[in-house]
């Protein structure tokens, strides 16, 4: 897969993500997808995605940096938002933060197997 369709792929993803179309989420994710090293699945995924957009209503993935290398895709996702209680285990009550995330994705089929993803937690901190 050259790397154009593999970045417009994850575009795609993020669009259906920002635009809360739960249901064509199948299309991007595999049925047996990984977060963090722990199967979860699609369902476990779209669960976690839902949880995250009831907890942060205004939740909206941004890419800052985006690079693929197939099967592979690596980026960073800046969120300016605001969490309605608690997030990372922090309590924000509304307040505005404004983050990145760095996470890497492993494609299999034009879908997404593997997602790794760690967030960067001490700058919501030194916000609060």
């Amino acid at each position: 897969m050259p790397d154009g369709d593999l970045a417009a792929i994850y575009r795609s993803y993020l669009d259906c993500l920002n635009n809360r179309e739960w249901a064509s989420l199948g299309r991007f994710v595999d049925d047996d997808v990984s977060h963090n090293g722990r199967a979860i699945g699609l369902s476990g995924y779209r669960n976690m995605l839902e949880r995250d957009v009831d907890d942060i209503p205004d939740l909206r993935f941004d890419i800052e940096l985006l690079v693929t290398e197939p099967p592979f895709v690596a980026s960073r996702l800046r969120f300016d938002c605001s969490p309605k209680h608690m997030f990372l285990g922090l309590h924000v009550g509304g307040k505005r933060i404004s983050f990145a995330e760095n996470v890497f994705y492993a494609f299999r089929g034009g879908k997404i197997v593997q997602v790794w993803s760690v967030i960067d937690k001490s700058a919501i901190e030194a916000q609060l």
